[in-house]
């Protein structure tokens, strides 16, 4: 009969001889994780599904980045291809007008519009998503060295003809729409979707009062946003008119950033000698995110043109936004009170 090898194991002070297999079953090997007992089952760990910065809903791909200028008058509406935007910028022009920038990653509709022209504001807006495709329609002549130095990709409508078309029903120049597919095309190599500054998540616990309506106004145009329960999301409004979409239904967005930024003339106008406004979004300010019916006084920093915008509470927590579209008005500073 064999004897089983014996081995000292000490215990409480006391030497004590067990047999080898005793100790060899539960016990990794060096370098192994235990393995999970007879008859039972290891229940791994969920990995969160990943979010999209720019949105932050969940299983969105994070593809090529498109910043499209779309006209924002009562003459280009109903504007195309804005319900699929991740990102709207609205930002103030010459005569106190305002036009759009809208941004697609996630999702990117097959045709956008109408597409306008370039501002200089545009150019310290779109560094903070990498090198971007940028489709426009024209610049004033002064601007254009100022393009060419800007890190993005020109998918205009003079360096990627065709990728755009007259739409038929409209007149010029309100009537230039693109083929998305087509602009992206011409930049393969455009920066994929990054973190921009963005969080998402549950509103505050304090610091929200309940709104029904806000209202935003410039020189020359008018914005109301009100927040509807059955929608869970901001109706807009323009100039006292619904902002209605081309596809059907009122524009919306679960998040509304009013950002306050410092506005100056800037050296470039219009050929009615109209100013063209610089909006500074480097730095640091005040602004109010409207979520879930309620506004929030919030503060945003950006430390350089490359980074993104990072929002929070006055407190100096996250201020989280509801997933989903997010609108950022980038307007004059005046006193904050949701």
């Amino acid at each position: 009969m064999r004897v089983p090898r014996m081995i000292a194991v000490t215990l409480a002070g006391a030497a004590v001889l067990v047999p080898a297999a005793a100790c060899s079953s539960d016990e990794p090997a060096p370098g192994r994780a235990p393995q999970a007992a007879t008859g039972t089952s290891a229940t791994p760990t969920p990995t969160p599904e990943p979010t999209h910065p720019f949105t932050g809903l969940p299983g969105a791909a994070r593809r090529p980045v498109l910043a499209v200028k779309i006209e924002n008058t009562s003459a280009g509406k109903p504007q195309l291809g804005l319900k699929s935007a991740d990102i709207v910028y609205v930002t103030q022009v010459e005569a106190g007008l305002t036009r759009l920038i809208a941004v697609f990653s996630s999702k990117i509709p097959a045709k956008i519009g109408p597409v306008r022209s370039a501002r200089i504001t545009d150019l310290r807006i779109l560094p903070q998503f990498g090198k971007p495709a940028f489709a426009y329609s024209g610049a004033q002549t002064k601007m254009l060295p100022h393009i060419a130095a800007a890190p993005l990709f020109d998918v205009s409508d003079s360096r990627a003809a065709g990728a755009y078309f007259r739409q038929p029903g409209r007149y010029a120049p309100y009537n230039l729409f693109a083929d998305t597919k087509r602009l992206l095309a011409g930049a393969p190599k455009a920066s994929r979707a990054r973190d921009v500054g963005f969080t998402f998540g549950e509103a505050p616990a304090e610091g929200g009062t309940p709104r029904k309506l806000f209202n935003v106004r410039y020189p020359a145009a008018r914005f109301a946003f009100g927040w509807s329960e059955k929608a869970g999301k901001w109706l807009i409004w323009q100039d006292g008119k619904k902002n209605m979409a081309a596809e059907g239904g009122q524009l919306a967005a679960p998040t509304i950033v009013v950002q306050y930024a410092r506005t100056v003339r800037s050296e470039f106008h219009d050929k009615n000698q109209s100013y063209t406004p610089l909006v500074h979004t480097v730095g640091k300010g005040r602004a109010v995110v409207l979520r879930d019916g309620m506004a929030f006084k919030a503060r945003w920093s950006r430390a350089s043109e490359k980074e993104g915008t990072v929002f929070t509470t006055e407190s100096g927590e996250p201020m989280n936004f509801a997933p989903g579209q997010v609108w950022v008005v980038l307007a004059a500073p005046k006193p904050v009170t949701p």
